[in-house]
């Protein structure tokens, strides 16, 4: 028989080899099975385990909390595409506030903001003064009204408007008395009745009595009698003769009332002022401009104005800037003028004016608004047939209005421009959850 033999203890007796490496092997291989079971066994062994020649790895056991393992390099990638597109139907668009609006060409500029004042327009104000002594019988106007050109807002009672308009009818009666009688003798020279001399002497008195009226209609509209007022005096009552009324200049609203029901107005340092009258569809907005900016301003600029505590904004031009600059202040003053329909702009509100110092076109631009970060990078949101694509776009310059798009959407393409951060945060949702 042909083996191994082995000596042991020096007996001399020889053992046969094949059984020995039988009984090394079963040891072998408990070692393993109990190396397996027993968690805490040293990494060491594992690896002299796992080393061991002619011997399969067996499974081990990983520890609770441990990593997960690393995806095999045949292992498919999660679909990004899914991770881009959140689904969202036109009602649920609608009721999440979300405006939409197509991408297109915009002008970027560089912007000032500077303090400005709201003012009344210079050329949108009357102030209703008296132009002789007179007591306020009616006041028909109250503060905030708002009134009509040529509307009644106040009468007077006046002993000097009385007498003027006696005068005027006096001087009317006699310029028409005097143009009858010239009348008569002109038939009567025509006749040869009467004298060449008679005829002269009364075209003479027709000639004063015209004068004579002229100037007592001039004096009545020096007192603010209004022509149709004259024109109507033969044929007004006796009584309404101190009456004046006070008409308005202007279309507009009452802002400022000066006087009170009975008052005193007129000459020997009285009161002559009676309303102001202002039409606010459009103010003046006075902006303090520091003389290192002044320069770029010019007038014609757009002028954007905003203020604290309003969500809405205006937009309007610079009409005027000062050749002067102001001694107390060292800045120059300068109007800009907006509409004011709503009236939401107030004279002698404080605001802040941003204006668009220079501009350049972009050829593809996007409200600031529809701008997110996402990771390193920027996306917009763009809409599709059922919900919204997340869309990396590339930047160039923006300004606090819109930014200009460099790569990433194309003009006429639909995007979110407001609460696209609600598009973001669902995103965000949609990876956690996956």
């Amino acid at each position: 028989m042909h083996g191994f033999l082995i000596r042991r203890n020096g007996s001399g007796r020889l053992v046969n080899g094949r059984l020995a490496i039988a009984m090394f092997a079963v040891a072998f291989v408990c070692g393993i099975a109990v190396a397996s079971l027993i968690p805490d066994v040293p990494q060491s062994l594992r690896q002299a385990l796992d080393l061991a020649p002619g011997t399969a790895a067996l499974p081990v056991a990983e520890p609770a909390g441990a990593a997960e393992p690393r995806r095999a390099k045949d292992e498919p990638e999660p679909n990004d595409a899914q991770q881009s597109v959140i689904k969202l139907s036109g009602d649920q668009i609608e009721a999440a506030g979300i405006e939409l609006a197509a991408v297109a060409d915009g002008a970027l500029s560089h912007r000032i903001t500077v303090p400005g004042t709201i003012v009344l327009h210079a050329d949108r104000i009357a102030r209703v003064s008296v132009k002789l002594s007179a007591t306020v019988a009616e006041l028909r106007k109250k503060l905030g009204d708002p009134v009509a050109k040529g509307e009644v807002i106040a009468v007077l009672e006046s002993r000097e408007v009385a007498d003027a308009k006696s005068e005027y009818l006096a001087a009317r009666l006699n310029g028409d008395l005097q143009k009858d009688l010239y009348d008569r003798d002109k038939e009567l020279w025509d006749r040869r009745v009467t004298s060449e001399q008679q005829l002269l002497r009364s075209r003479a008195a027709v000639a004063q009595a015209k004068v004579k009226l002229d100037i007592a209609r001039q004096k009545l509209l020096a007192l603010g009698v209004m022509g149709n007022e004259i024109a109507a005096l033969p044929d007004e009552p006796e009584n309404n003769l101190s009456r004046q009324e006070v008409l308005a200049p202007m279309s507009g609203r009452v802002v400022d009332r000066k006087v009170d029901l009975g008052a005193a107005v007129g000459r020997d340092n009285l009161e002559t002022e009676l309303f102001t009258i202002a039409d606010l569809d459009r103010v003046w907005i006075e902006l303090a401009v520091s003389p290192t900016d002044l320069p770029s301003v010019r007038e014609g600029l757009t002028v954007s104005v905003a203020a604290h505590g309003l969500t809405y904004r205006a937009i309007g031009k610079i009409v005027f800037i000062s050749p002067m600059i102001d001694r107390e202040t060292h800045s120059a003053r300068v109007v800009a003028e907006i509409a004011n329909l709503d009236g939401n702009w107030r004279p002698g509100s404080l605001v802040h004016c941003t204006v668009a110092i220079e501009e350049r076109s972009a050829a593809v631009a996007v409200p600031a608004s529809a701008v997110q970060s996402f990771g390193k990078g920027q996306v917009v949101f763009v809409r599709t047939s059922d919900g919204f694509e997340k869309r990396p776009v590339t930047l160039g310059q923006s300004d606090e209005r819109i930014s200009e798009i460099l790569s990433g959407v194309r003009a006429g393409e639909t995007i979110a421009v407001t609460n696209s951060f609600a598009l973001k945060a669902e995103f965000l949702k949609g990876l956690a959850e996956d």
